[in-house]
């Protein structure tokens, strides 16, 4: 695996690649705490930048990448990051929450990437899913396979590219929770946020 493309673009990884980095971001983090306890370690894997740092005050946020200009710009920004693969990598000590964003792609067997994760993690994996690329009852299956009993799937139509005026972010997030309709949705554009509950 290489992240060699990254490199060049490390430095402003977070302000570059989405159109409202603060209202993306803020989403994830708002999404990832829920559930857990101010203190705890959440860990990024392919953290790039450590942008989602910021919007998780009062927790020990540390991240991985692979890419080492992407840890460099993370240290930078006041994060604790080491260098490592997301298949590979243990922390040295467990985690209560581990989050994969844009890169469940780099997982080389998913099956056995999320038992890796089962075997570190304390409350919830976290990560983004594109059901357009992935069956998603085929990763369901993987987790349930690894452990994860509970598993939540959250719609999240928070553009990448555009920045939505006010009015429509407040729409698009009420749609989030339409049911049927946010499915509709969900072949068209946007990903779900996956939320599973460690194995006890």
């Amino acid at each position: 695996m290489t992240t060699e493309k990254y490199t060049g673009s490390a430095e402003r990884w977070s302000h570059d690649q989405y159109a409202d980095s603060a209202t993306y971001l803020r989403r994830r983090a708002e999404l990832i705490a829920s559930g857990l306890d101010r203190g705890e370690t959440i860990l990024d894997l392919a953290c790039g930048d450590g942008g989602l740092a910021a919007f998780l005050p009062g927790f020990d946020y540390r991240g991985v990448d692979l890419n080492e200009a992407m840890v460099a710009a993370a240290r930078r920004n006041g994060v604790r990051a080491e260098l490592g693969d997301l298949n590979e990598y243990v922390p040295p000590a467990p985690v209560a929450a581990t989050t994969i964003f844009r890169a469940i792609y780099y997982a080389r067997d998913r099956a056995a990437f999320f038992r890796h994760l089962a075997s570190y993690t304390q409350r919830k994996v976290v990560f983004d899913l594109n059901p357009r690329r992935y069956d998603v009852d085929v990763v369901l299956a993987d987790l349930a396979a690894a452990g994860f009993a509970e598993v939540t799937l959250r719609p999240f139509f928070v553009p990448q590219r555009v920045q939505l005026p006010a009015p429509a972010a407040l729409l698009a997030r009420s749609l989030e929770r339409s049911g049927p309709l946010a499915r509709a949705i969900l072949r068209a554009r946007f990903t779900y946020i996956v939320a599973a509950s460690a194995p006890s």
